[in-house]
């Protein structure tokens, strides 16, 4: 049975950085249990006046691109630039496969080594919407705690995208040079989404490749509509094996703050995430307590069977369910 501690213990040390501390705050709010779930609560509405002066970074790519060996450079720079570094994993395609938890860990060894980083895997098995509730609530966590850059990586492809889009102020596209027709389906709804795209691998032989790639899909991108933001996504070239380009990426994030907070629009996405996050809970909470009534789980296995048999329109059987 896991050692319950007071609310004092969680928000001092998270606010001290106290790394175990923060570990175990996460675990809290990780937790289905009733008394854990008020806890954790207790902790971040506590915590919550020290959050949201971190840089917010979403990064995602094709698989292969080297997400991990791309972060573990840009970490590994940051650290020396002095910056404390929290990196998220958010890794929804895992409960089909029961991923490891230490898989981030085993892949970025000298960041999981470097005292100023910090490194946190979403915990696999729970549906895409508790993924993005849980890794929204570590993240102000890491807040609080001192981080003032957190990375967010998505694992998975698909879905997992648009969740991470929709907690970050910043969102880099990771891609390859040649990397075939077969992902263009994918390409086209997360470059809408892309706040920059980086050409990786970038070196040796490839570099020829790397920069016709980079004209390409700048020339693809004038093709989407604006963003509303004043910001045009740039395209560029990077290595993390070599180093080559990593500081040039993290100068143009900064530039990319620097000119939605003048202009209010950084400001403005994070509200809007805010009210998404509640939106999306609130369905959730809802959902929850209508399967959880009694008699539902009786009254939605004959409605089933009647749809199966064609003896009831979906519609019907939606509308008939929630008449009770």
């Amino acid at each position: 049975m896991r050692q319950r501690f007071p609310q004092s213990y969680y928000i001092d040390g998270i606010l001290s950085g106290d790394r175990l501390i923060l570990s175990r705050a996460i675990t809290l709010v990780e937790s289905r249990l009733p008394a854990d779930l008020d806890l954790a609560q207790a902790v971040l509405s506590a915590i919550v006046p020290m959050t949201g002066k971190s840089t917010r970074v979403g990064i995602t790519g094709v698989p292969g691109v080297g997400k991990s060996t791309f972060i573990e450079a840009l970490g590994t720079y940051l650290t020396y630039q002095g910056h404390k570094l929290a990196v998220l994993a958010v890794d929804p395609t895992s409960q089909r496969s029961g991923g490891s938890l230490l898989g981030d860990k085993t892949r970025m060894e000298t960041l999981s080594m470097n005292p100023r980083a910090y490194i946190r895997p979403t915990p696999a098995g729970d549906s895409l919407g508790g993924v993005a509730h849980r890794t929204r609530e570590t993240l102000l966590l890491c807040e609080a705690a001192g981080f003032d850059v957190v990375l967010i990586e998505t694992v998975g492809v698909g879905q997992s995208e648009t969740l991470v889009h929709g907690m970050v102020d910043f969102f880099l596209l990771l891609m390859l040079a040649g990397a075939g027709d077969e992902l263009q389906g994918m390409k086209r709804g997360i470059m809408e989404l892309a706040d920059a795209l980086a050409i990786t691998k970038s070196d040796g032989d490839n570099r020829d490749a790397a920069q016709r790639a980079r004209v390409e899909y700048q020339n693809a991108l004038h093709l989407f509509p604006p963003t509303g933001t004043g910001w045009f996504p740039p395209v560029m070239t990077c290595s993390a094996v070599s180093n080559m380009g990593i500081s040039d990426l993290w100068n143009m994030i900064l530039e990319h703050q620097q000119l939605t907070t003048q202009n209010g629009c950084r400001d403005k996405r994070r509200q809007e995430q805010q009210l998404t996050w509640f939106r999306t809970y609130l369905r959730q909470r809802l959902e929850r307590q209508f399967f959880a009534q009694s008699g539902t789980a009786e009254r939605l296995k004959q409605m089933e069977e009647e749809v199966k048999e064609g003896r009831l329109l979906p519609v019907q059987a939606v509308e008939k369910l929630l008449q009770h």
